[in-house]
């Protein structure tokens, strides 16, 4: 990457997105008719003296006139349905959903270019320029975590970066049971709960030293299919996102093995009671695989304590226990960015405004950071893997997950070699398919993110801006939401937001006052996530757009009981209802961080919130009189 200089202290995000209104359109055409004409010039230079395959009689002929006429008619079709039925997350005040806002434009530039050499980076040969790309990618992946030898690349999502986590945890806890076959010598003396206790890296000093033995050494680990029920158990928060179950089951450990942890009243993760889970099993000689921490959980954009089960590993280490940790980041990971100054070290904490200020990453100075997620990013470089996604805060097109791991050396740990693909022995990048466990793959995703970190460093001096945009934004609209309500005849519906927010999720409830039905409660919130969404209407013109989702006792258990009851339920009406039904808000606009702009669109939501009670109040009305 290219040396950061001091005039990114004074670079501006709006230059790098189209807009709102297609402010910058103008600017988009521009350069990407000029990236296109460079492609189009690239195909004549190619041995120009070569004849033309497609000649102006065929040119001219009523057949090519007419397959193009049929291709302008598709395209049309194409236009028109991806313009009536598209969700408008562009919007700057209007969208408040999922994990979709605008993309970074020199992004988008960078996938359309790509595109038209269509590389598959599974394969060197075929994207020797995006492959590099890759592999530097995953190097500023590394730096980003703090992986002094670390490694890492470009997945097609979180899903499958989780997967590829819970590959290597469970091939590398095997790999000690297959020492033993293969060189018993090397874990002479030690028992079997000894072995399945390994720490990683004394794992790999052991499996690089018998090098010549590698291959018959993976061969008996667990891609064999032997030893996958005594590893033990995959511990996530219950926050945890639906891919683990998935990759639980497509790895073969089984989802019986995956045990969920409670969580806190602020939906983190409760180390008290990992911790006597862990015990718990250790009592009867059952091993940890792994644990998973998240940052941004994907329903209330919680942190969960990484620095804290950190500590906890080193305690239990001690004791003879150690577990595997991957830090689930695909939605927070970015965020790390706002604690490198600009040459990628980890700021204090006590510098951390004045050094925020000095690179007008927040337009004001409040502690937007709370001191303990602060300390939760600082302990990712002590987790053996961390899932990543730049389609989420890297604001770049999908499909654009990532996967970065602590030590270079656990590749080698999943790697499958194709001669047809790769010659073995030979460097990355050319290699970058064997150590992955995708096929074919677009070159144009990573020149989308290669050329996302070039433009925007990754840290407070460009991504820090673009997380931070988004962070105050949130905290913007919590505030907002914290004293709003609404009167709809005699009714006056409050709003209730769920926490404060760990990074940029805002979750609230509206609820009737005087109600004392959480059930009830649950039915205008749905009600309003129908009236508010792509369920009802058009969504054209809808002038409020939200997500939501249930926080229910078979997932969450009873960490959502103490906001129940601040909102005035009884803990019975938590245990009739069985959940509290969310508006959710991920809060990924870059543009809601400026009071001014927010300042626009605050009377707008709430004439559009005002607009959509009273209709769902009306049709409530309506269905009464019917009914009776």
């Amino acid at each position: 990457m290219e040396k950061v200089t001091d005039s990114l202290k004074d670079l501006d995000l709006n230059a790098l997105f189209i807009g709102d209104k297609a402010e910058n359109g103008e600017l988009y055409k521009t350069l990407l008719n000029q990236l296109v004409d460079e492609h189009l010039g690239w195909r004549k230079n190619y041995i120009p003296e070569d004849a033309n395959m497609i000649g102006p009689a065929e040119q001219a002929s009523p057949e090519f006139e007419q397959t193009v006429n049929r291709m302008r008619s598709v395209l049309n079709q194409l236009s028109a349905r991806i313009r009536t039925e598209s969700v408008p997350w562009h919007s700057a005040g209007r969208y408040w959903g999922h994990m979709n806002s605008e993309t970074l434009m020199p992004a988008l530039l960078a996938y359309n270019y790509a595109m038209l050499w269509n590389g598959n980076n599974v394969a060197y040969e075929s994207s020797p320029a995006t492959s590099q790309m890759e592999e530097e990618v995953g190097q500023e992946f590394a730096r980003l975590m703090g992986y002094d030898y670390g490694w890492g690349h470009i997945v097609a999502d979180g899903s499958l970066a989780n997967l590829e986590g819970l590959c290597y945890a469970r091939n590398i806890k095997s790999l000690p049971l297959a020492l033993k076959e293969v060189v018993p010598e090397a874990v002479a003396g030690k028992s079997e709960w000894e072995l399945l206790n390994m720490p990683t890296k004394e794992i790999m000093d052991l499996v690089e030293s018998e090098g010549a033995k590698i291959d018959d050494i993976k061969k008996r680990s667990a891609r064999s299919g032997k030893n996958l029920q005594k590893l033990g158990k995959w511990l996530v928060p219950q926050t945890k996102h639906y891919s683990w179950m998935k990759a639980a089951d497509i790895i073969g450990i089984g989802l019986d093995q995956v045990v969920p942890v409670p969580i806190d009243s602020d939906y983190r993760m409760d180390i008290d009671a990992l911790e006597e889970i862990i015990r718990g099993y250790a009592a009867e000689h059952t091993p940890i695989l792994g644990v998973v921490g998240v940052t941004g959980s994907t329903e209330e954009g919680a942190v969960d304590g990484i620095d804290r089960i950190v500590a906890l590993r080193q305690k239990l280490q001690k004791e003879g226990i150690y577990f595997y940790l991957h830090v689930d980041a695909a939605y927070g990971g970015y965020a790390r960015a706002l604690f490198l100054d600009e040459n990628d070290k980890f700021i204090p904490y006590k510098d951390l405004r004045k050094v925020h200020a000095a690179n007008h990453v927040f337009t004001e100075d409040k502690e937007f950071i709370k001191p303990e997620v602060y300390r939760s990013y600082k302990a990712f470089d002590q987790a053996e893997s961390i899932t990543i996604d730049p389609h989420k805060m890297g604001y770049v097109p999908y499909s654009a997950g990532g996967i970065v791991i602590q030590d270079i050396r656990m590749r080698d740990t999943i790697s499958y070699f194709a001669t047809y693909v790769f010659e073995k022995g030979a460097d990355i990048p050319a290699l970058l398919g064997a150590y992955i466990l995708e096929g074919s793959k677009a070159g144009a995703t990573a020149a989308s993110v290669w050329t996302a970190h070039h433009v925007l460093p990754l840290n407070v001096t460009g991504y820090g801006k673009l997380e931070g945009a988004s962070i105050e934004g949130a905290h913007r609209y919590y505030d907002f939401l914290k004293n709003l309500s609404f009167q709809v005849g005699d009714k006056t519906i409050e709003v209730h937001p769920l926490t404060s927010p760990d990074f940029n999720m805002v979750d609230y409830v509206l609820k009737e006052q005087g109600n004392d039905s959480l059930s009830d409660m649950n039915d205008l919130n749905h009600a309003m996530y129908e009236q508010a969404s792509y369920v009802k209407g058009s969504l054209y013109g809808k002038e409020y757009i939200v997500s939501h989702t249930d926080f229910a006792i078979p997932d969450y258990g009873d960490s959502p009981l103490a906001f129940v009851k601040r909102i005035g339920f009884s803990e019975a009406e938590w245990r009739k209802a069985q959940k509290v039904t969310i508006i959710r808000a991920s809060v990924m606009t870059p543009y809601m961080n400026r009071q001014e702009n927010f300042d626009y669109f605050e009377p707008r939501i709430k004439k559009a919130m005002q607009a959509d009670l009273e209709q769902l109040y009306a049709a409530r009305t309506q269905q009464a009189h019917q009914q009776a």
